[in-house]
């Protein structure tokens, strides 16, 4: 702990500022991965053999209530608007599952492509911090006394090396966090696009009184 006082205090004001913008990307890592992995995701596959069961049985409100029983899951909210119009025309359920999508999307996008720039931020700060360290270094050769000079290079050096490895050390995660959330909205979209087109392709079939493959 005294080593990363120290740190700090020689790396002086930028190590605060990386501080800050390192918490804001935990807040947002932590707040994201709750709602990627906790509250948007679904086991898709299972979840739509039971709804296309149900659909095939011309059970539809069985199946809307299998949807309510996860009403925050992204998939169970854009498949149950689709249900809701399942005794409708093509256009209406074609148009349902679209604006169904078009809420739940934003949802789940939300925040995460934040983690990038703080990543960059935290990378120009540190080399921010890096230069101005520099500067102070090379102006102790200069300006400085015998005396002095040796400990204004020392600190010169030291605020350039800490706020360069701390801008660093933000940086490195929180693009490894942005890569892991951004997988995980990729594959909950993903599951958005197939299985809704596939529900849709169903109830069109069923209404014509069909049998979907």
């Amino acid at each position: 702990m005294s080593a990363i006082a120290a740190a700090f205090r020689d790396g002086g004001i930028w190590m605060y500022i990386i501080l800050a913008v390192s918490i804001i990307s935990i807040g947002i890592t932590i707040e994201r991965f709750i709602f990627l992995f906790f509250k948007y995701s679904v086991n898709a596959e299972p979840f739509m053999a039971q709804i296309q069961k149900l659909v095939m049985a011309n059970n539809i409100d069985r199946a809307i209530k299998l949807c309510n029983a996860q009403p925050a899951a992204a998939l169970p909210r854009v498949i149950k608007a689709g249900l809701t119009r399942a005794n409708k025309g093509e256009i209406e359920i074609q148009n349902a599952i679209e604006e169904a999508t078009l809420e739940v999307v934003p949802l789940v996008q939300k925040r995460t492509p934040l983690l990038q720039p703080m990543a960059n931020i935290a990378t120009l700060l540190g080399l921010l911090g890096t230069i101005i360290g520099l500067i102070e270094a090379f102006e102790a050769l200069e300006t400085a006394t015998a005396e002095n000079r040796q400990k204004m290079l020392a600190r010169g050096i030291s605020l350039a090396m800490n706020t360069t490895a701390f801008g660093l050390v933000v940086a490195i995660p929180t693009l490894v966090f942005h890569l892991v959330l951004s997988s995980m909205t990729k594959k909950i979209l993903d599951e958005i696009d197939m299985h809704s087109v596939k529900l849709e392709n169903l109830l069109v079939s069923r209404g014509k009184g069909g049998s979907p493959e």
